[in-house]
């Protein structure tokens, strides 16, 4: 057997042992996680290791940032393991309760999903929310993180594991596997009978990887190629505000401004100034004839742009005819992460929610709040883009799944 199928085996014997934990041992274990994490023995320790993988890691500024720990950071996921143990326990809440015909006595209750694998790059932070989230929903874990962020993310999670040690518990139902290989990233999503869902997090190619190669369930993140439309009828402050606000505020992120289409009605009077603003921030500008004829700096936008997560100071623009043009675009060349309309009327507002087809719409604000912290859910593992099981940011109902419970008098079928 390899350590892989031997690590998730581990997880898998923790089942039963996790599940049974109480609200009260969850909690109380969240808190003791959060505390150590900001131990500054512990924070020393994973800053250390931290960097180290800054130091051998040869990618681009962007991912550079996302890898990147510091101590508000750290300070930032204790925060949000904290906001989990706030949260109401999923697990056992009555989703549904009937009497039968019989007199069979029908409910349906929520349950822990079993073993959660998770695999994901760069992100460090990943590894203490995952944690956070499945030990709340009594699931095991087990987490591949890249290559790029191995001794970051060993050092979290022997911090954690540490901390439910001391607190008592075991910690076998954690586990963090060593191989950080593509070969062993394959054998991770074959684990089938060991993990009983995977969620892949990071770049598109990880996510079709993981969809297409995968013999376990998958539930799909996606990348995102967010957009937002400034309607003929926008307030131009309001909508300078949240474009400047979604692409800059942090670049790097899944759910930052990546293509940001203009009415046809105002391209004469707001191209110029949105464009002056992007470019004073920094942002390279890629744009169609229109969006070009505004500045010699813009550059020109090709097919492939529209299509493109740039994940950096660099955005695509086009001029579109109308709202319903705009949702057309969205449709074809985004992600179905996160979309905005930047609108006064309400008749352009409810045709763009009711058909972009993306997890999350907005109405006059920016995309930057998709976040499972921002959405009130404690943390994320994931941001979904599918239809089925979860969608949007998942929080713990998304590690949730059912079960029937049936309670009879000696019932028997004729």
């Amino acid at each position: 057997m390899s350590n892989i199928i031997d690590t998730c085996k581990k997880a898998k014997a923790m089942v039963g042992y996790v599940a049974g934990f109480s609200t009260a041992d969850k909690d109380m274990l969240l808190h003791a996680v959060a505390d150590a994490l900001v131990i500054s023995e512990n924070v020393k320790i994973i800053l250390t290791a931290n960097k180290k993988d800054i130091e051998r890691c040869t990618r681009e500024a962007q991912f550079v940032d996302r890898l990147t720990l510091t101590p508000e950071r750290i300070k930032g996921i204790a925060e949000g393991v904290k906001e989990v143990a706030k949260l109401p326990d999923p697990i056992g809440a009555v989703i549904e309760e009937r009497t039968l015909y019989n007199g069979l006595e029908l409910s349906k209750v929520r349950v822990p999903l079993g073993v959660v694998g998770v695999i994901y790059e760069a992100r460090p932070n990943v590894t203490a929310d995952v944690i956070a989230l499945t030990l709340k929903t009594g699931n095991a874990v087990v987490l591949r993180g890249s290559k790029d962020a191995y001794e970051s993310n060993k050092a979290i999670v022997n911090v954690i594991k540490t901390a439910i040690k001391k607190a008592g518990f075991q910690n076998d139902f954690i586990q963090l596997i060593e191989d950080t290989t593509r070969e062993g990233a394959t054998e991770f999503m074959r684990a089938r009978g060991f993990i009983d869902v995977l969620i892949p997090r990071g770049s598109v190619a990880l996510i079709e990887n993981a969809v297409l190669n995968s013999t376990v369930p998958v539930i799909e993140t996606g990348a995102g190629n967010c957009h937002v439309y400034v309607d003929k009828c926008a307030d131009v402050q309001m909508a300078l505000d949240i474009i400047l606000n979604a692409k800059c505020q942090r670049p790097s992120v899944c759910n930052a401004l990546e293509t940001l289409l203009i009415c046809a009605d105002i391209a004469d009077s707001f191209l110029p100034i949105a464009v002056e603003k992007l470019q004073k921030a920094g942002v390279t500008v890629r744009g169609d004839k229109a969006v070009q004829n505004i500045s010699k700096e813009v550059l020109e936008a090709t097919e492939e742009d529209f299509y493109k997560e740039y994940g950096a100071l660099e955005i695509a623009v086009k001029v579109v005819r109308d709202v319903e043009e705009a949702i057309a675009h969205i449709n074809k060349y985004g992600t179905k992460h996160s979309d905005a309309i930047v609108t006064k009327d309400e008749k352009s507002a409810k045709l763009f929610v009711a058909e972009v087809d993306s997890a999350c719409v907005y109405v006059n604000a920016s995309m930057r709040f998709s976040d499972g912290f921002e959405f009130g859910l404690g943390a994320e593992v994931g941001i979904s883009t599918q239809k089925l099981h979860a969608r949007g940011p998942m929080g713990l109902e998304a590690l949730t799944s059912t079960k029937y419970v049936v309670r009879g008098t000696g019932q028997v079928r004729k």
